[in-house]
């Protein structure tokens, strides 16, 4: 039988609890969040009986980054007690605990639950390291049968890593079916991990930091240095090492090392979970980090209301001010954008940095070699794990294949366990390869590559573009996906918009109207689009080249609608930040499939300028749409007007459709990034399929002219004497208002989206003139934060 959830009960609404309520709430499931009654309620009868889940859920609601997509949603939970409504479970599908860390308390749970769960649904729990067939004991055969083990990682909305670990007991169609839900529907990175202490992603992403401890002693290295060599230079997330530990806790980080040191006595590298006396003096002194205000960084408030970040000496256990390391190393690979080449050259300098590199990678591949089949049975599946439940862009069988299998071997083989050897002695020098745009990974029970389960669907563009690219320059590529599909492919500095992309854009229409049937716009990097390339913007305003200004302005208002009348379909598929003109080439797409972490949104103001590649021109176009005989027209433009003047980003691609950039019916979500190229692929297929007919130049946008003009501009001028924005601020409020109105008509009428198009240019270019629009690019290419002047 076809299983189905429709209701998820979640048992526990502390810090994971409640997000995980969110996160199923996000896809539209109901859900029961129950949570203990409150404590002394005897002596407090008036408190509501709920009130520790209904806390809980508030708290989590008003939390930022926020765990839901939309407010909204948020009427999918409801919340309870486990004495009042644990009889409630029997109307849920799946039963999800994620109550304290602790055993007894978690089976006396079971045994209730047991009582009330309806026979064949799921049960999970959502443990970091208790055994599963512990928590699964003494439990009857239907119940043990569906029971399983889901580790979420905190925060579930934007940590994507699902580990599913079965049971001795566990129903193999139950781990299938968590394991595509999970991907499906969750959007996870779902890995089946075995039963083993801390799994998977824990087991090595704790060890890596434990391992970086040791070394920092033994190289002489500081806080500082580490975290200069340990973030965003290997493909690690900005906080790198130390902040990464301040926030997930100095406190908890030792407890898991001290029961990782316990639960494993037969691991070759025990040792290194002893966690450092630094580390445990920190810990008694109650130093864990940003719970407790301080743990190796610490922010120091100053006279006037300022605040300073200051850095742990971990030999004096004193605080200093944090040092402002300019490391040789990193400037010179600061320029490399290839990470695969960039972790090889750091590994290959010649000081200190480079052999801290090349020693840690080189224990750390032993290390995830050795836990192979321990913890997992394919190198993939570890790699999986740690990227998506650290945040690593490369996992460590990734980065081993690119610092050389064979070479790492031969430099200590006694490290290595024997699978690896007998890998490297069949010929075999790569954990993956590619085959027809597949990407496969090594199977050391098979002794061969294996194309990855539940990756069928996937595009992954490092696969094709070996085999399948048309055309490239240095900041796009053409590829062909498949099935009459043309794919393009940003790859410049933060997939902005320059000479080379939007020549790419334009050839890759002429190239799918030629030989294909669609076109999808989208890419495997950290983003969609930042938008315009501000940094050559800047150097022509500089110049005073204002006629090559104009001419780049109007090419890329040419491009945009290149896209918006192309013969072909062309979908759009953004996700995480699509800014600026990135924002502007979704708004001019025949379809868009977004990412549900997609934050879209015209940011041009923070730059001084307006929206100049169509987007105050399709802002105007889309509230002309939206008036309706009989209603006031301009609240519909004003909501526009206030969009782009406040310079808003959706926080969710479910807000898109609030602000207007997404439009119902039209444009679609993908919950899980990883498929989000295929399902813009199926999108574009059934657009061509259906009979497309590309449309036409519009000619009939209805613009307010003064009858808005007027109270636009009396709104900004009340703002800015309020002090809510600056005089500048003022001056592009009423460049934006003349735009958006169509300038100062003397009644409504309607105009063409050249003429809209040709307001917006003029628009910009005349604050390109304005000293503090200059000012404020400067700030963001300096600071990456324009300034409020």
């Amino acid at each position: 039988m076809k299983r189905r959830i429709k209701k998820v009960a979640v048992l526990g609404s502390g810090v994971m609890g409640s997000r995980l309520a969110c996160l199923f709430a996000n896809i539209g499931l109901d859900v029961l969040l129950l949570d203990i009654l409150p404590p002394n309620l005897a002596n407090n009868p008036s408190t509501p009986r709920n009130a520790v889940a209904n806390k809980a859920l508030a708290d989590t609601l008003a939390a930022k980054p926020s765990p839901i997509y939309h407010p909204s949603l948020a009427r999918h939970i409801q919340t309870g007690n486990l004495d009042d409504d644990l009889a409630r479970i029997s109307t849920c599908d799946w039963v999800l605990e994620a109550v304290i860390e602790n055993l007894d308390i978690k089976k006396a749970l079971f045994a209730k639950v047991e009582q009330y769960r309806k026979p064949g649904t799921l049960i999970t729990t959502n443990t970091s390291g208790i055994p599963i067939q512990l928590l699964a004991a003494e439990r009857s055969s239907d119940f043990t049968k569906h029971f399983a083990g889901t580790h979420f990682f905190n925060p579930p909305r934007y940590l994507p890593l699902l580990e599913i670990i079965p049971g001795p007991e566990t129903d193999a169609q139950v781990v299938d079916f968590l394991l595509d839900y999970g991907d499906r529907y969750l959007g996870k990175t779902t890995v089946m991990a075995k039963d083993t202490p801390a799994f998977i992603a824990n087991r090595v992403g704790v060890y890596s930091i434990l391992l970086i401890f040791k070394l920092m002693q033994d190289y002489g290295l500081c806080i500082e240095e580490i975290d200069a060599i340990t973030g965003p230079l290997v493909g690690r997330p900005k906080s790198a090492t130390f902040r990464t530990c301040d926030v997930v806790g100095i406190d908890t980080l030792t407890k898991v090392a001290d029961n990782l040191y316990k639960d494993c006595p037969g691991d070759e590298s025990r040792d290194y979970y002893l966690v450092p006396d630094y580390v445990r003096k920190m810990v008694a002194n109650g130093w864990v980090g940003d719970k407790s205000g301080q743990g190796f960084y610490q922010k120091v408030k100053l006279e006037g209301g300022n605040s300073d970040i200051h850095s742990l000496d971990i030999k004096s256990l004193t605080y200093r001010p944090k040092e402002k390391i300019r490391l040789a190393v990193v400037a010179a690979l600061k320029e490399e954008d290839n990470l695969a080449k960039r972790i090889m050259k750091l590994a290959q300098f010649d000081d200190k940095y480079g052999k801290f590199t090349a020693d840690f990678f080189g224990k750390l591949f032993a290390y995830a070699a050795h836990r192979i089949p321990g913890i997992s049975d394919l190198p993939h599946q570890v790699d999986d794990a740690i990227k998506a439940g650290f945040g690593w862009e490369m996992g460590v069988f990734e980065i081993w294949d690119t610092l050389g299998v064979a070479k790492q071997v031969e430099k200590n083989p006694a490290a290595y366990p024997q699978w690896v050897h007998h890998m490297v002695h069949s010929g075999i020098h790569s954990f993956y390869s590619i085959n027809q745009g597949q990407k496969l990974s090594y199977s050391p029970t098979a002794n061969t590559h294996q194309a990855i389960a539940g990756t069928h669907d996937f595009i992954v563009l490092d696969g094709l573009r070996q085999s399948k690219l048309v055309w490239s320059n240095k900041g796009a590529s053409v590829i062909d996906l498949g099935d009459g599909v043309l794919g393009l492919e940003f790859h410049s500095k933060m997939n902005t918009f320059g000479e080379e992309v939007i020549t790419a854009l334009f050839r890759a229409i002429d190239l799918a109207e030629k030989s294909y049937d669609a076109l999808v716009i989208g890419n495997d990097g950290q983003h969609f689009s930042a938008g315009a390339n501000l940094a050559s913007i800047f150097m022509l305003a500089i110049e005073q080249e204002y006629d090559e200004l104009s001419m780049a302005v109007s090419t890329f208002q040419k491009a945009m609608m290149r896209v918006r009348l192309s013969a072909i379909p062309i979908v759009a598929a953004p996700f995480n930040l699509s800014l600026g003109g990135g924002c502007e080439l979704v708004l001019h797409a025949d379809a868009v499939q977004a990412s549900a972490e997609s934050y879209i949104g015209l940011v041009e103001v923070g730059a001084g300028l307006i929206p100049a590649g169509g987007g105050t021109k399709e802002f105007a176009l889309r509230a002309s749409d939206a008036y309706y005989s009989g209603d006031p027209e301009l609240p519909y433009l004003n909501q526009q007007f206030m969009t782009i003047g406040m310079a808003k980003v959706s926080t969710s691609g479910k807000e898109a459709f609030d602000m207007k950039i997404l439009t119902p019916g039209r444009d679609h979500i993908s919950i899980n990034r990883r498929r989000l190229l295929g399902d813009a692929k199926n999108k574009a297929l059934s657009l061509a399929r259906a009979g497309y007919t590309p449309p036409s130049l519009r000619t009939d946008i209805k613009v307010l002219g003064k009858t808005a003009l007027g109270g636009l501009l009396a709104g900004a001028y009340a703002m800015q004497q309020g002090n809510y924005i600056s005089a500048h601020d003022l001056l592009i409020s009423q460049k934006l208002a003349y735009v958006i109105c169509g300038g100062d008509l003397s009644e409504p009428q309607m105009v063409s989206e050249q003429y809209l198009l040709d307001l917006e240019r003029e628009a910009f270019l005349s604050l390109l003139g304005e000293k503090k629009t200059l000012e404020r690019i400067q700030s963001i290419l300096k600071t990456g934060k324009p300034l409020r002047n």
